[in-house]
């Protein structure tokens, strides 16, 4: 008997699929499935699964609630997020919440399989395609932030926000040359020629949303 999973996803479709790829592998068998949060935590303690695979987005407390809830009641039992959301602060919220593995629905199909099974045996280590690079950009926004002038950051949330100059300078009461001096020590500071830029850095650093961003258009 190969390692049993208990699949936890809200959309039927998507619950089939998972269920029916892990009964095609030789070491991992279906425990059960669900699509509610709070059957799965009944089923986790009905049936002993090594590992639950946790949809993300449902209408009800799936993902990381679901998951830090399992890991309080099961030290050893394995975790692994699968997410439409390909996003740091959720990459890192799950790492911090003791999950054992965290894919993006858009991978492979071997990559989801590897993180389930490394979830049966090393349920307390953690396993990302993104996460060297999620914690770099991590560093590197925090370096940034503080670099930032509380100002500047304001400036920063405007411009993201796709505000002109002369908008950025009747918001915060300031002259628009002024705005205009903060505008450019934000692009300085984050290495950009021109708000495009700027809001892209923004959002690969973690600054800001890339839902923040509804435009990129150049001041």
């Amino acid at each position: 008997m190969g390692a049993r999973v208990l699949v936890v996803e809200s959309h039927p479709v998507t619950r089939w699929g998972l269920c029916r790829l892990i009964a095609d592998q030789p070491d991992l068998d279906v425990a059960g499935e669900t699509g509610s949060a709070q059957e799965a935590v009944k089923l986790a303690a009905a049936l002993l699964p090594d590992v639950v695979v946790i949809g993300l987005k449902s209408p009800e407390s799936h993902g990381l609630p679901l998951a830090r809830l399992l890991r309080d009641r099961f030290d050893d039992l394995g975790l692994v997020i699968l997410t439409a959301a390909e996003d740091d602060d959720v990459l890192l919220q799950a790492f911090e919440t003791g999950v054992s593995a965290y894919v993006a629905k858009t991978a492979p199909v071997a990559e989801f399989v590897g993180a389930v099974r490394h979830a049966a045996v090393a349920a307390s280590s953690f396993t990302a395609a993104g996460l060297a690079a999620a914690l770099r950009r991590q560093r590197q926004a925090a370096a940034v932030t503080c670099d930032l002038s509380a100002r500047e950051r304001e400036v920063l949330d405007h411009l993201v926000s796709g505000e002109s100059v002369p908008s950025i300078a009747a918001l915060l009461h300031i002259s628009p040359s002024t705005a205009k001096t903060y505008v450019s020590r934000v692009y300085e500071k984050l290495g950009a020629r021109n708000r495009a830029e700027a809001v892209m850095a923004a959002v690969r650093l973690g600054l800001v949303s890339g839902s923040a961003a509804p435009g990129l258009v150049s001041a």
